[in-house]
């Protein structure tokens, strides 16, 4: 039972990083990275469809990403799409590819998005400790049923807090990272 429910919060929890991760993907670091452009939808025969569905994305080089639609009709909505997103891109299309320059990142830019980074990282860990104290609310019903000892619950609200630790430092590391990736120019 107790296994079960630590388990259950090492899974949850490690869905929170992984979150937390996709979330750090969409914040620009100056670098050409495909995952920049994972939350724009293009329309494609009347339904909106992630990008990524209806053309090819490409790491140019360092600041050049090339988005290649595999149908040369969805060039101008592509185009139009990645303007629409408010990614502060300007795409420039060339034939059937879309070329999108990644601007470089001024000091007040790399700022505003390393307060995003923390503001984000601090929600991650907000959830992890929300995990915490799921786990600890049905440990303690566990022990109010009398399923298990006090003994027992002592032990498996401090496992509960060692993979609490985990994923916090977890969290901060890829903070951390994430910061030093944005304050390089």
């Amino acid at each position: 039972m107790i296994n079960e429910i630590q388990k259950d919060a090492e899974s949850r929890m490690q869905k929170s990083v992984e979150s937390l991760h996709s979330t750090f993907g969409k914040i620009r670091t100056g670098r050409a990275h495909p995952s920049i452009l994972e939350s724009i939808r293009v329309e494609y025969y009347g339904s909106e469809m992630p990008l990524s569905q209806v053309a090819n994305i490409n790491v140019e080089d360092a600041r050049t990403l090339a988005v290649v639609p595999w149908e040369k009709s969805m060039v101008p909505k592509v185009e139009k799409a990645i303007m629409m997103a408010d990614l502060g891109l300007n795409p420039s299309s060339a034939g059937t590819v879309i070329r999108v320059p990644m601007p470089p990142l001024t000091e007040e830019t790399r700022k505003g998005y390393i307060k995003q980074a923390r503001a984000e990282a601090e929600h991650g860990r907000v959830a992890v400790r929300n995990i915490r104290r799921d786990a600890n609310g049905e440990i303690k019903s566990l022990l109010k049923k009398k399923e298990i000892s006090e003994d027992e619950e002592r032990q498996a609200e401090d496992g509960i807090q060692k993979l609490t630790d985990r994923f916090i430092a977890e969290i901060d590391k890829s903070l951390e990272q994430k910061e030093s990736d944005l304050m390089q120019v």
